[in-house]
């Protein structure tokens, strides 16, 4: 069925949630279409003892409010990226950016994987369908999904796939899991 001009535009909300430095960030540049707004700034001597930065001592920079992009899939349907802010501090911001949100992707990084508990936990408590995507960053030990899903504590409906945000196809995977994982989850079952 072809888009009818009078017809309202459809557009879907997405939220990129985990913890700090495990690639919200990247994830929301490896896909979008546009140049994605980014709220970083360079992470400051007031984060010393705050921020955990076991495991990405490199990073520089931390979202301090969202990242924002935006994938057209056909004209009258596009899709609004959100990642969230991954630091406690921050967290404040949540409630906003996830109000009419489809679902969500919570990323995980294997070296610091209780760092996605809040995220899930969030997600969990308001009902908002998401899968779990690790992101398998150069040199860290590579699980199995199924091995992931019971460190989480994970219920057997949750996709947990594995991907590389860098990588445009990668990403692309992870946000149509997670598009037909929130259509299951949201479409009543024909009985």
């Amino acid at each position: 069925m072809a888009y009818e001009p009078s017809e309202e535009p459809v557009a879907l909300k997405i939220l990129v949630a985990g913890g700090f430095g495990v690639g919200k960030t990247t994830l929301v540049g490896a896909i979008s279409e546009i140049r994605p707004l980014r709220t970083e700034e360079v992470l400051s001597d007031r984060g010393i003892g705050v921020d955990d930065v076991d495991g990405v001592e490199g990073k520089t920079t931390t979202t301090v409010a969202m990242d924002f992009g935006r994938i057209t899939i056909r004209e009258g349907l596009v899709v609004y990226l959100f990642g969230t802010p991954g630091q406690e501090r921050f967290w404040f911001m949540w409630d906003e950016l996830s109000y009419g949100a489809l679902g969500a992707v919570v990323l995980a990084d294997t070296r610091r994987l209780t760092d996605c508990f809040p995220s899930i936990d969030y997600f969990e408590q308001r009902g908002t369908p998401f899968i779990v995507a690790v992101n398998c960053f150069d040199g860290a030990e590579r699980h199995e999904p199924e091995d992931v899903r019971i460190a989480l504590d994970l219920d057997p409906d949750i996709p947990v796939i594995m991907c590389d945000v860098r990588r445009r196809a990668s990403a692309k995977i992870v946000l149509v899991t997670l598009v037909e994982h929130a259509l299951r989850t949201l479409t009543p079952a024909a009985g």
